[in-house]
């Protein structure tokens, strides 16, 4: 059986090993947990197999399936999960891109990484992207950030019952300016993450039973996607994955 250890490089030099995987996914994870903890002078990487684990939309969406499964057992916030997702995605901020291995492993993180505190300023922050399309890391920011602030306004004003059929978030006056459309349909970590990779990359399978087909214009209901092979990830692929977790239905 493959093997994937988590090591660690203290500030002098030396190596450790802190724990061993079964699974390339689950080291990444604990990696960026680690990496993105109190600022420290330490070095996390994982040693192992290079392969992917995740090589096809529908291996990605089974992944997110499953993490949002988790999620609802533990009973998440969306707002909870979101602030760990934009605090273990730090430790990438200087990629250009990312597999398809380290965007599994960014959301696991998320479920296991203590999530930081709501920072009221984001709500009053100008998070408008700097161009038209999210360019790096820093957009990709500004999208969560943006997620973030509607949420907290939502705490406030409540979308109520019909929230799944679609709601705009209140961005009340001395809002700043968001990077997300104001528009919300998915309010729990469950139905986000299964949304944002079926809107985005797509790998559902009705069979799953997260998702039921709708009929196309000639009455025909597609009883799966496309599966194909996916390879590096843009930020802006991940700024798309997080939209439509807000608003894919």
């Amino acid at each position: 059986m493959d093997m994937w250890d988590v090591m660690r490089q203290d500030d002098v030099g030396n190596e450790y090993l802190v724990a061993s995987f079964d699974s390339r996914v689950s080291a990444l994870a604990r990696a960026l947990v680690l990496e993105s903890g109190v600022p420290h002078k330490q070095h996390y990487w994982v040693a192992g197999p290079k392969g992917p684990a995740l090589s096809t939309n529908r291996e990605l969406y089974l992944h997110f399936l499953q993490l949002g499964q988790e999620a609802r057992s533990a009973s998440w916030s969306l707002s909870a999960f979101l602030r760990a997702l934009w605090r273990v995605s730090g430790p990438l901020r200087d990629r250009s891109g990312v597999e398809p291995d380290d965007v599994a492993a960014m959301f696991t993180a998320a479920t296991l990484c203590p999530p930081p505190p709501f920072d009221p300023a984001w709500r009053t922050r100008d998070l408008s992207l700097a161009g038209d399309e999210p360019a790096d890391h820093a957009d990709w920011e500004r999208v969560l950030l943006s997620q973030l602030a509607d949420l907290e306004d939502f705490a406030e004003r409540p979308p109520g019952p019909r929230a799944r059929f679609g709601v705009e978030a209140p961005r009340p006056p001395g809002s700043g300016r968001r990077a997300t459309p104001a528009r919300w349909y998915n309010f729990d970590p469950a139905t986000y993450l299964e949304c944002a990779v079926a809107g985005s990359v797509g790998g559902w399978d009705a069979a799953d039973g997260a998702r039921i087909p709708l009929p196309d214009a000639v009455g025909t209901a597609a009883p799966r996607s496309y599966v194909r092979d996916i390879t590096d990830m843009s930020w802006a692929d991940l700024a798309r994955i997080a939209v439509c977790g807000q608003m894919y239905q």
